[in-house]
């Protein structure tokens, strides 16, 4: 490599059972790496008290949605529990080029597509302790009715189960060792 050429960035899936605290791992780990970029994800679902369009997601239609697919403007999109998640694919390749750390918030299904077409990608699966722990957290969060707790916890075992496709799992028991771990992954990571 040409000592003036820019070493290109590295792309990060960080995949999660709902309620695992991946969210509140990305956060932990982008204040203490501001250099990473959270790459912003869409979504059909309605957002939560306190989520701001273009922060936390790109809160779109469904109309909308369909168009971006039928557009080609994701690098992957899955339904989720009855919505639809998505990567803008605009300024990802972009990113990349120029050095930076990207961080996805992507479920399996998108994971995969993202891994066919970035093969090199870095793929971290977050574990919760166990799955008595998974569902006081989502109890906790007080968002969801029985029955979509329900279908989170079924999907969460399903998803679980998908933890062998990735490149490493991290439990996340204590938010600021998951992070260190998580950042050792990605620095040794050439």
């Amino acid at each position: 490599m040409d000592n003036n050429e820019q070493p290109k960035g590295k792309l990060v899936v960080i995949s999660a059972p709902s309620g695992t605290g991946k969210g509140t791992v990305i956060t932990h780990l982008l204040e203490k790496r501001p250099d990473y970029i959270f790459s912003v994800s869409a979504t059909t679902r309605t957002a939560r008290p306190g989520e701001i369009h273009g922060k936390e997601y790109f809160f779109l239609t469904r109309d909308r949605f369909y168009e971006m697919i039928s557009k080609n403007e994701f690098l992957e999109y899955a339904e989720y529990v009855g919505n639809f998640y998505g990567t803008p694919v605009s300024h990802i390749d972009e990113y990349i080029e120029n050095g930076k750390t990207i961080i996805l918030d992507i479920e399996v299904q998108g994971a995969k597509q993202v891994v066919k077409k970035k093969p090199d990608a870095i793929t971290i699966f977050i574990v919760p302790p166990d799955m008595n722990e998974l569902e006081n957290r989502l109890r906790g969060r007080g968002t969801d009715s029985e029955e979509k707790l329900k279908a989170r916890l079924e999907r969460a075992r399903l998803e679980l189960e998908e933890k062998r496709f990735y490149d490493h799992v991290v439990v996340n028991d204590y938010v600021t060792r998951a992070v260190d771990e998580i950042l050792t992954i990605i620095d040794r990571k050439e």
